[in-house]
């Protein structure tokens, strides 16, 4: 079956946007009137993916990386994102997530209720319901992750009716709305009673899907998905007596992917450079393209995560880099700071992500200031880039991220040779001796923590990983070198707040109550 690789969003979703939900539904044409050919059900369920591309930029980069222990932008002083001056009324990220988080959802829900009552082939409607429930659950994982409790719905807002209906909902919890996407997504990759998988999408790695699929949401997704949305509920405070059952939950979906996926040592660490797409290891990833003159999909990460560059004698921080070339303009500047630089991962060490991570040389010449504290490294860096049109896919999901989660609820669920053999693989790869368990799982896990650390510096993870562990507010007010971050840091900004328009829309169903608590 040949899918359209071009996120195209059908003609009755195509309208103007309204503040909940992104969309007008009187526009909407009705499912029975679209819904009639495999092709039409193809160009539903490629608008899933619409507004993926303008969440991950650098203003996102500094809120889920640039406000943690790991990484600051001195720069961006100009920024209230990064430094966390932010409240209901002033939330600029916020409302990006927030608007192209619901209308993912609303693009899906469309899809799924006219795919269902379409007529096409069952194996076809099956492959896309899988596809489109797999983005529902992702756009959720964002929304939850970012913003806590969320309201949750699963309705075609197909009529002024229905959404005025959701428009008023208020927070659900977020740990009941990963439990029934984590039973949705079960229901769409099923195993029969000999461990057998009898789904509709292919259990393959990513990178073995049909080219007119690359980029596309897959199995191995997924099944990554349902580990990343357990292991959250494995943390919930509140329901503390079921973590053992969320940690085995997310453990048997994870090893699923490791069967497919193999041995770590066999992906290559040159494949951590954002510049290299659709690697092997990847699971899922941002799609970016920029040709001149034509129609491109382009992104502004790395001008951010540049040596600085002097035009006048075209070197880096007096260091030569023909590779990114002469024809970019910089942006705010990001930097690791001392806590990741001189303890979690010593730039003196022998890590071999060490240069992929932090600028401190160049084909061994070293920068004149990275020397001290270095640039981020290249493995954010955009070769020959014209202005600050980043084409770099982005990854959101790799297989160590798998590996590190498998080692994660090892740790929970105290299996000490489960843990040791999958932290090790990903230590091992980068040169790292083995880690010997102890016997106390508290050094354990903060080992896998400072593991993620290096192994997923900079991938739009660490802000999710310091809150699902509860450790957010206190890591950041002790590690940052961001004066200005530390200063207006509050623990209620652990989740982004709900803009006031926002709540004024949901006829005030929706709250911002915890930060109410400290003011704001």
């Amino acid at each position: 079956m040949k899918k359209i690789l071009a996120y195209i969003i059908p003609l009755c979703m195509a309208v103007s946007s309204c503040d909940f939900l992104g969309e007008n539904p009187e526009s909407f044409a009705s499912r029975g009137d679209f819904f009639k050919t495999e092709q039409q059900c193809i160009s539903a369920v490629n608008s899933v993916y619409n507004g993926i591309k303008n969440v991950y930029n650098y203003q996102f980069f500094t809120h889920v990386e640039g406000t943690t222990d790991l990484i600051c932008a001195p720069s961006a002083i100009s920024s209230d994102d990064a430094v966390m001056n932010i409240s209901p009324s002033n939330c600029n990220v916020s409302k990006n997530v927030w608007s192209k988080g619901y209308k993912g959802v609303m693009y899906c829900n469309y899809a799924i209720a006219g795919i269902e009552e379409s007529e096409v082939e069952e194996s076809i409607k099956l492959s896309l319901l899988a596809e489109a429930k797999v983005m529902r659950a992702y756009w959720y994982y964002l929304l939850t992750s970012s913003f806590g409790d969320v309201p949750f719905y699963t309705e075609d807002v197909s009529s002024a009716e229905i959404m005025n209906k959701v428009a008023k909902y208020g927070r659900m919890s977020a740990y009941e709305a990963r439990k029934t996407l984590i039973e949705d997504l079960q229901s769409c990759f099923p195993y029969d009673e000999k461990g057998q998988y009898t789904g509709a999408l292919p259990q393959i790695k990513t990178s073995e899907m049909s080219a007119e699929n690359v980029g596309r949401a897959g199995w191995a997704m997924g099944m990554t998905l349902i580990g990343k949305l357990a292991l959250w509920n494995a943390y919930d405070k509140e329901h503390a007596e079921s973590a053992q059952f969320w940690f085995q939950t997310a453990k048997d979906a994870l090893e699923k992917v490791e069967a497919v996926y193999g041995d770590l040592s066999q992906y290559s660490l040159e494949d951590l450079k954002f510049k290299h797409k659709n690697t092997a290891e990847r699971i899922f990833e941002i799609q970016h393209t920029y040709v001149s003159g034509q129609l491109s999909y382009y992104s502004n990460l790395a001008p951010s995560c540049m040596p600085s560059y002097k035009s006048e004698t075209n070197l880096f921080d007096g260091v030569a880099i023909p590779e990114l070339g002469t024809e970019f303009k910089s942006n705010i500047v990001s930097r690791p700071t001392k806590y990741f630089y001189q303890e979690v991962q010593p730039k003196d060490g022998n890590d071999l992500r060490i240069d992929l991570n932090m600028g401190i040389r160049y084909n061994g010449q070293e920068f004149t200031n990275g020397k001290k504290t270095p640039w981020m490294g290249p493995k954010f860096w955009c070769p020959n880039m014209y202005q600050d049109r980043d084409d770099n896919n982005y990854p959101i999901f790799r297989y160590a991220d798998v590996v590190l989660m498998i080692a994660e609820c090892c740790c929970g669920l105290a299996d000490e040779d489960g843990f040791e053999s999958r932290i090790n693989s990903v230590r091992n790869r980068a040169g790292l001796s083995s880690y010997s368990f102890t016997g106390d799982w508290t050094v354990a896990l903060n080992e896998l923590r400072n593991e993620r650390a290096r192994e997923l510096f900079g991938e739009f993870q660490r802000k999710f990983d310091l809150v699902r562990w509860g450790i957010w507010y206190e890591s950041v007010l002790s590690c940052t070198d961001f004066p200005q971050l530390k200063q207006n840091i509050k623990p209620c900004h652990r989740f982004l707040p709900i803009h006031d328009t926002q709540v004024a829309y949901s006829g005030y169903n929706l709250d911002n109550n915890e930060y109410k608590q400290y003011g704001l």
